[in-house]
């Protein structure tokens, strides 16, 4: 990867920034596209060390027009696609917000990588694409369950990315990360929910349903797996987990965690963060043998290790201070 030339979408967001700062360390040439808005906020990145942050070329625009995604694209090596519309609660109040970002834009990332003879392109996927777990381990053959918009929008953006190695030999890997959690995160995640309202003193943790499991994965080991995945041809046409082959129960979690902040806390359950029965996925324990059979990834972070970093970062007044823990955040 070293001096090739770059595009990250969503670079402005939880886990882009993250692997902004990766591929930068990797010795890439780094465009971050980030969303245009009129306050010239470029996000996440804005925590980002002088040093590295004046490496990075930023390009404002929007993942939804094709002809804005045509001129990030110019000129680069490797894509790597994050722009996503993402909380899946907002998904049953705007599905066609959701369609246009996540479907459209996905469309507009593959048809100008086609046009542009683009090396690589690596779509971000998601674990939620298979629903509640028909068996465990999740391998990458597991159904497809939509059980949200959200997750309906991936499958079918998901599709559109295979559909394009198939049909025009497009060279797309789709990336299908699990439940990454670390610092940075937005608090409509359960983790930074539960931190957020401990560090900010409350005795009460107000969360929803405790019995889904989930395969939660530090940040750090996502965006080392995204640069393992981008320097492996043979994933070239697939998709691939990353996980840690491994499941919490989220009241195992929020025990976790109480225990690291307030061990008199109490949790107590708020209806209206609960997903429609239907809807939530109650199970999600991944696969990682494909990603350890064609990369040299491995997890590095324990979920012990990775939430005292969590913990640590939220512990900052300049970093928690950016959240809204009284509020419930779709």
């Amino acid at each position: 990867m070293k001096n090739k030339k770059v595009l990250v979408t969503g670079a402005d967001g939880f886990i882009g920034s993250h692997l902004v700062e990766r591929l930068i360390d990797e010795g890439c040439t780094v465009r971050a596209f980030v969303y245009y808005n009129s306050f010239n906020s470029w996000g996440w990145l804005e925590q980002l060390p002088k040093e590295k942050l004046s490496k990075i070329e930023i390009f404002q625009g929007d993942i939804r027009d094709g002809a804005c995604v045509r001129k990030a694209l110019m000129n680069m090596d490797v894509v790597f696609h994050l722009a996503a519309l993402i909380a899946i609660p907002y998904s049953y109040y705007a599905p066609e917000s959701y369609v246009d970002t996540n479907v459209k834009g996905t469309l507009n990332i593959l048809q100008g990588g086609q046009d542009l003879k683009i090396e690589k392109i690596l779509v971000t996927s998601t674990s939620e694409v298979y629903g509640t777990a028909q068996y465990v381990p999740i391998d990458e053959k597991h159904p497809r369950q939509p059980q949200s918009p959200y997750s309906a929008t991936k499958i079918a953006a998901d599709c559109l990315a295979e559909s394009f190695f198939r049909s025009f030999d497009l060279p797309v890997t789709i990336v299908r990360p699990f439940n990454t959690y670390g610092p940075r995160q937005s608090a409509r995640a359960v983790i930074p929910t539960i931190i957020t309202q401990l560090l900010n003193g409350s005795s009460e943790i107000k969360l929803g349903d405790l019995t889904p499991t989930r395969d939660l994965l530090y940040v750090k080991d996502t965006v080392d797996g995204f640069v393992d995945i981008a320097k492996s041809d043979e994933l070239i046409g697939q998709d691939v987990n990353i996980a840690t082959n491994s499941e919490i129960s989220i009241r195992e979690l929020v025990d976790k965690i109480i225990l690291k902040i307030n061990p008199k806390a109490k949790v107590i359950g708020e209806e209206v963060r609960k997903r429609p029965e239907k809807s939530e996925v109650f199970r999600l324990f991944g696969d990682n043998s494909k990603i350890k059979k064609y990369t040299s990834w491995t997890p590095a972070y324990s979920i012990d290790r990775g939430l005292d970093a969590t913990i640590e970062w939220f512990k900052k007044p300049e970093n928690i201070n950016q959240y809204k823990a009284g509020i419930y955040n779709v």
